[in-house]
């Protein structure tokens, strides 16, 4: 096999790129306008948050969307490329000139690796920070009350009381009633005068719908001429503050939307204080895998075009690239949590559905090839 490139591995993998693209531009743009633009209707009209406000936020996720929509992208594009030239009969003329059917795997998989390696890289730089700012834009909007820092974590006003959360997440309580949990949270509480009356440091605070609990409170109290101290286990927090929207400021705080560094760290910070992690592991292999699983996807459908794609149209082409990705990601999204009840290693979970496409790409090479 002759090194790369050569005019015909750039003819392949440009209409494959073509193809490729053109579907990324369609799933992307669907999602925007379906699970993106049209969810944030129901916000419209909070405080300051507008329509204008709502398609910038809405442009802020494009990074992140596009990074999600890629893999589906990748396989529906390379079938409907591949099936192209299949139709045409250049897929035959270009195995007739002595092209094996690896060379010709080989011209779809290269170009395809180089956009997953810049998708890589988008969800390490540009889409956490840009989804980072979409939130910070959204809650600021909805409240003026709420303000967003990527260090100093969430903060928030009600009254003469100001809260700074470092983290949060949303859970299920034991009635099955949504539960807001803020962590390493900081009460300062001021006069009318502006004087500082008293800071109190919470591990945790709850909201579970009938008020807001804090956990683990110690609080310190300024005097005219003394400070005191005191130490309790838990404390109710009389305050309207709305959970709703602490909760919108608390994406920030999702894995999924963080970084695979800011996810190391969290796995690190969880690990050395006895906390979950798994969460943040999930989603932090999820990352480590993501090339792995789009070439698995990629190479399982090649093999179509040299059979079964030469006597079928486009519908067919794009039922056969739709079963693919969908049955590969219900596939990895049952053993991703399996891992999770069963406490098993992600990276087991992670690797078993891109092993099953590799070998069924595997099997029918062979097969077309007997």
């Amino acid at each position: 096999m002759r090194p790369f490139p050569r005019i015909h591995d750039l003819y392949v993998a440009r209409v494959v790129m073509t193809t490729v693209l053109l579907a990324w531009a369609v799933l992307t743009g669907l999602d925007l306008m379906i699970s993106g633009l049209l969810s944030e209707i129901d916000d419209i009209g909070e405080g300051n948050y507008g329509f204008v406000s709502a398609l910038t936020f809405v442009v802020y996720t494009v990074p992140r969307r596009a990074y999600m929509m890629f893999p589906t992208a990748a396989v529906i594009g390379t079938l409907m490329g591949l099936g192209i030239l299949a139709t045409s009969s250049e897929l035959t003329a270009l195995r007739a000139l002595g092209l094996s059917r690896k060379r010709l795997s080989a011209s779809v998989a290269v170009p395809l690796l180089v956009l997953t390696a810049v998708m890589v890289i988008n969800a390490e730089t540009l889409a956490p920070w840009a989804q980072r700012s979409a939130d910070t834009m959204k809650a600021a909007a909805k409240s003026s009350d709420l303000i967003v820092a990527r260090y100093s974590g969430l903060w928030a006003r009600e009254g003469q009381t100001f809260l700074n959360a470092q983290g949060g997440q949303e859970r299920t309580g034991a009635e099955g009633a949504p539960v807001l949990e803020l962590s390493q949270v900081r009460l300062f509480e001021f006069d009318g005068q502006g004087r500082l009356v008293s800071v109190a440091n919470a591990a945790t605070a709850e909201h579970d719908g009938d008020g807001w609990l804090l956990r683990d409170v110690r609080r310190v109290w300024f005097e005219e001429r003394a400070v005191s101290e005191t130490d309790v286990m838990e404390e109710r927090w009389t305050s309207e503050l709305d959970a709703a929207a602490l909760a919108t400021a608390g994406n920030l705080w999702r894995p999924r939307y963080q970084s695979a560094a800011d996810l190391r760290s969290g796995i690190d910070y969880r690990q050395r204080n006895g906390l979950d992690a798994s969460e943040y592991e999930e989603h932090y292999w999820g990352r480590w895998f993501y090339p792995l699983n789009v070439l698995a996807l990629v190479l399982a459908a090649v093999p179509f075009a040299f059979g079964s794609l030469r006597s079928g149209g486009l519908g067919r082409r794009l039922f056969i690239g739709v079963v693919f990705a969908l049955g590969f990601w219900l596939l990895q999204n049952q053993f991703v949590r399996l891992a999770g009840v069963y406490q098993f290693d992600f990276r087991i979970a992670y690797l078993i559905p891109p092993a099953v496409m590799l070998a069924v790409s595997f099997l029918l090479f062979r097969r077309r090839s007997g």
